[in-house]
């Protein structure tokens, strides 16, 4: 949901809308402070007049998705469960959010929201 947040994709159910909105506006905020700091051939590319910059926090968060994973799970205690065992025998458990292979699931950023 971070990603989607980032990205200008969340459905945003429920809450109140002003929260919504001041999110939102926020956002805008700091993607027009990145933008404003790039040089010419990267502020042509990601120019947009409606000021939401989706294409820039598009980019952005795929660069930066996996330092925000890291943070985010950083400090999860040892036995905290995300998801259910599997049973297979390929090693593919989830511990602390992550693969048995130790890379954090940063594959669901790729599910649309409504599907999750």
């Amino acid at each position: 949901d971070i990603g989607d947040i980032i990205r200008g994709r969340d459905l945003l159910l429920g809450g109140p809308n002003q929260e919504k909105k001041l999110l939102e506006n926020k956002l805008k905020h700091y993607f027009q402070k990145i933008y404003d700091k790039l040089v010419q051939t990267a502020r042509d590319h990601y120019n947009d007049t409606s000021g939401n910059y989706y294409q820039l926090r598009n980019d952005w968060w795929d660069a930066n998705r996996q330092q925000v994973w890291n943070a985010m799970i950083c400090g999860v205690e040892e036995n905290a469960k995300y998801f259910r065992e599997s049973s297979s025998d390929k090693g593919g458990t989830y511990k602390n959010c992550r693969c048995a292979s130790g890379n954090v699931l940063t594959n669901f950023d790729y599910v649309p929201q409504y599907l999750r």
